[in-house]
């Protein structure tokens, strides 16, 4: 072992130390025991009661603490030859010592670099390696609960090894040697089903179809007799395919995840560094210390109060370095203390890092564990900066943190992360106030030299007032307009006092400057201040911020440049604005000053205003929809103009975000109609922007609203929109369910409509299950009910889609004539949205009857119409679709471009299923150039 490698320790079976091919003698067992504790924990330090505590367990003797100091002073020794080094830092202890060192942190970056592999055999190869190292039980020679728990996870770690060397091994066309192996681990867990699929998948690809479904049915008998369920969906797709002998069963899988072709991306996400940066030589030192250090990865974490200056320190440093880090550099605001929203989930971050460093959307793993162990094997290596601003917590930087000792990370927090720094050997570097020298620097910077000599003594009692906080000077600085004397701003600073930022940092005073700010406004000016801290969404426009106040639109717009000549509101170049976090919650915090009254006027207006602007939105759209009407506007509320489809399309899509939120505040505040019809006023752009997640989480809210409205329809429209929802989210069981109750309430209340339209969605419920027989008997269903409505739209819809799912089963003829009554209905109604889909039904009806030409046609046609509306869900699908009957053809140009367009936007959208499907169409193209088989899609 370790003859290929200078140094290596061995903690996967009993400890081992080698150097040079040769084994080292590291003493009797206590002494190994601590050099295993520190192994396993490589580059991290561990407290001296840690420690003991995973030495000796719950009972350690009185002596441990100086039996530890001598095991520690003969292990250094033992450790000299080969480069390791143990050191003290702080209250505990480091081993320092490159991770690939350690075959346990080996054995964790070969399976990293497995699951980032490109190529399923590079995959095998690298997991294989990684299994290779283990020679027994983990820490095999201690038995203490830490030792216990680290043998646990270990075992799952290569249990899961395992699990991938075979679905690697098998992705190689290695089914048949796999066999045995199955079989025995089938035999010994009958209850796991990935095992039970990787059998059933081997059997399968050994002509053995009939043993395969037999292992299938076995294991569905032991599931439900053991555990009553059924096997999970994975296993029943399997299942499905191998009775359907699907021929891509037999083809060997790409890699899970990878990157874009050619050279490693190089991110430089670094914002522009600070104007008015000045002092902090002694820490930009520290930092530039800690950067010569290599023995483990630098992390350092700057804190401090809010507006103290740590991102500005951060970016300074960073900047004045960007040489040191040629790989790129990744940057973060983890909006730790954002006043309107949570904190940057971890699993939200990295998959920004991952965006940033190329991995593709639809490569990107679901779970926290998975993304970070990804990021982590593309940065291991390189030379890069990442710098993690405004944390919360320890635990959200932690999946942020880099493997190796390559990269940098500067973390900045108000909070001191003492877990970092104890855990993971952060170097904590507190940021204090200014010195007055460098206070004095800050306003020079900002005002110039000439006005500050100008008028010293007010210069130096303002630089004492406001307690060397780099936030404060320079609002200060800002507001202090050249007709202002700087003794003016002193006697207001003066007289407001000086409060405490932040509850654990008395020291300095943004409240201070921010109210001595306030104290030059009007009345009416620190009202709309104290309001824009409630509003819903990230930012505001004018026309929103016009309700919002109940003022006139001139008015309105002269507060907000009042405000934003104060520093106390930002305007950028979209004329949207925006306050600072701090300056936020400064606002907030005031507005708790209002009347109540005035407080919930306000928020109901601008509600009224997202409410009433997405209405009007929503019936350019789609003019043909269900129409609802909704109630006057509140008294002060001034709508948008919307003239025409685009214009809507493109306000919609810059106040998502806004319309979200303003649903979130009415359910807060329980304006439950307002939470009902904001959902219904997104609806259509959600579908046509393929906003899937965004809504279910409204018509969830919606649904909890309608609980409280008189109207019964509103439950079941709820009930039909969630089921749509989650139908379209691959959600069977939930969407049948859903379903389920608003079918059930549509009769009992003789709701025809509602009756009809749920019928339509259950068809493309049992659709997307893979039963067309039964959607059909849905669609007519409801074709049969809307035939009785006088809705000749909704017939066209309906006849529409009996011909689709009566093409989908062969009925070419039934498929056709009901298609083209369909197109008449639409045509005649000026209905561009479902003649699109009808002119799609029957590009896909031409195709599989062998006319390509006219089912090219079709299909153009309806993508020209879907573009206009704006429709990119359907554009992605019809896309897909065009490119069968273009193949067929020979035209594999044309169909290249519009499968990689569809799968653009199917990435887009997350819709990974439908991406991936494509994807494999074009690896099929570029190896077969003949017809490729017609997506049921």
């Amino acid at each position: 072992m370790g003859s290929d490698r200078h140094v290596v320790v061995g903690v996967l079976g009993e400890l081992e130390l080698w150097l040079g091919g040769r084994p080292q003698p590291v003493g009797h067992a206590r002494r190994r025991s601590v050099l295993a504790v520190l192994a396993v924990e490589a580059n991290r330090v561990v407290p001296v009661d840690s420690l003991i505590d995973h030495v000796w367990g719950e009972r350690p003797p009185g002596t441990a603490r100086s039996v530890l100091r001598v095991y520690l002073t003969h292990l250094r020794r033992v450790l000299a030859p080969t480069g390791i080094t143990i050191t003290r830092k702080g209250s505990g202890y480091t081993l320092a010592v490159e991770a690939d060192v350690v075959d346990l942190h080996r054995f964790h970056r070969l399976l990293d670099l497995s699951r980032a592999a490109h190529e399923p055999r590079q995959a095998l190869s690298l997991v294989e390696a990684a299994l290779a190292l283990w020679r027994g039980e983990p820490l095999a020679e201690l038995d203490t609960p830490w030792a216990q728990a680290v043998r646990e996870r270990s075992r799952r770690e290569r249990a899961e090894a395992e699990a991938d060397r075979i679905d690697w091994a098998l992705a190689c066309g290695r089914h048949r040697q796999l066999l045995p192996e199955l079989s025995t681990r089938a035999e010994a867990e009958p209850l796991d089903e990935r095992v039970a699929g990787q059998l059933v998948l081997a059997l399968y690809r050994a002509d053995r179809q009939a043993d395969a479904l037999a292992h299938y049915q076995h294991t569905r008998q032991r599931l439900v007799e053991e555990l009553g369920a059924d096997p999970g969906r994975a296993l029943q797709e399997l299942h499905q395919r191998v009775l359907a002998a699907d021929p891509t069963l037999t083809q060997t899988e790409p890699a899970i995840t990878g990157t874009t072709a050619g050279s490693p991306v190089v991110p430089r996400q670094l914002p522009a560094p600070p104007r008015w940066f000045t002092g902090r030589a002694d820490h930009l030192a520290a930092l530039d210390a800690a950067l010569e250090d290599r023995g483990a990865m630098v992390i350092s974490a700057i804190g401090g109060a809010g507006g103290i200056g740590k991102t500005w320190l951060a970016l300074t440093w960073a900047h004045r370095h960007l040489d040191r880090f040629p790989d790129g550099q990744l940057f973060v605001d983890l909006r730790g203390f954002s006043p309107d929203s949570a904190p940057t989930d971890p699993a939200v971050a990295v998959r920004g890092f991952l965006d940033a460093l190329g991995v593709l959307p639809d490569r990107i793993p679901t779970d926290l564990e998975a993304r970070a162990a990804l990021y982590r094997s593309l940065v291991a290596g390189r030379r890069m900066l990442v710098v993690l601003d405004n944390a919360a917590t320890a635990e959200q930087v932690v999946p942020l943190l880099p493997g190796g000792t390559t990269c940098t990370v500067l973390v900045t927090s108000r909070h001191r992360l003492d877990a970092l720094t104890a855990r993971h050997g952060g170097r904590p570097l507190p940021l204090g106030v200014l010195t007055g020298a460098e206070s004095r620097a800050l306003l020079i910077a900002a005002l110039g030299a000439d006005r500050v000599a100008g008028d010293e003594p007010a210069a130096a009692e303002l630089i004492a007032l406001c307690g060397g906080f780099p936030l404060a000077l320079g609002l200060i600085a800002a507001r202090a307009q050249p007709d202002l004397p700087l003794a003016e701003a002193v006697t207001e600073l003066r007289e407001s006092g000086l409060d405490a930022l932040d509850s654990d940092d008395p020291a300095a005073s943004l409240p201070a400057v921010l109210s001595w700010s306030l104290r030059h406004l009007t009345d009416q000016q620190r009202t709309v201040f104290a309001l824009l801290g409630v509003t819903p969404g990230p930012d505001i426009g004018l026309p929103a911020a016009t309700s919002l106040t109940g003022l006139p639109e001139r008015e309105t717009r002269a507060v907000l440049r009042a405000l934003t000549d104060a520093s106390l509101l930002d305007h950028n170049s979209g004329g949207r604005h925006a306050m600072h976090d701090l300056v936020r919650a400064y606002a907030t915090t005031t507005a708790h000053d209002l009347p109540g009254a005035v407080r919930q006027a306000a928020l109901e207006r601008v509600v009224d205003f997202y409410l009433h602007t997405a209405h009007a939105a929503n019936h350019l759209l789609d003019p043909h929809s269900p129409p609802f009407r909704l109630d006057p506007p509140a008294p002060g509320v001034r709508g948008q103009s919307l003239p025409d489809l685009p214009t809507a399309l493109a306000w919609l899509d810059t106040h998502h975000p806004h319309l979200l939120a303003a649903q979130r505040a009415a359910a807060t505040h329980h304006l439950h109609q307002s939470v009902f019809r904001l959902a219904r006023s997104m609806a259509t752009f959600h579908w046509r922007r393929g906003h899937r997640h965004d809504d279910l989480i409204a018509w969830q809210a919606a649904l909890d609203a309608a609980g409280h409205l008189p109207d019964p329809t509103a439950r079941t429209l709820c009930h039909r929109r969630l089921g749509r929802a989650n139908v379209e989210l691959g959600r069977h069981e939930q969407a049948i369910d859903h379903l389920h109750q608003a079918l059930a309430l549509a009769e009992q209340h003789h709701d025809a409509t509602q009756q009809a339209l749920t019928h339509n969605v259950l068809a493309r419920a049992w659709e997307r299950w893979g039963d067309d027989s039964r959607a059909l008997v849905h669609a007519h269903h409801a074709l049969d009910l809307i035939r009785a409505l006088d809705r000749p739209v909704w017939e066209a819809d309906a006849l529409n889609a009996v011909g689709w799912y009566a093409a989908r089963l062969g009925e070419f003829d039934t498929a056709r004539d009901h298609c083209r009554a369909a197109l008449t209905l639409h045509r005649r109604h000026r209905n561009p949205d479902g003649e699109a889909g009808t002119l799609d039904s029957l590009g896909f009806i031409d195709h599989r009857t062998g006319r390509h030409d006219e089912a090219i046609s079709h299909y153009q046609q309806a993508l020209t119409l879907y573009r206009t509306l704006g429709n990119t869900t359907e554009t992605a699908d019809t896309l897909d679709r065009l490119g069968h009957p273009l193949a067929a053809l020979g035209r594999h140009d044309q169909t290249r471009a519009v499968w990689r367009e569809a799968l653009e936007l199917y990435r887009e959208q997350g819709r990974t299923t439908d991406a991936e499907r494509v994807r494999r169409q074009l690896d099929d193209l570029h190896d077969t150039p003949t017809a490729v088989p017609a997506s049921s899609s």
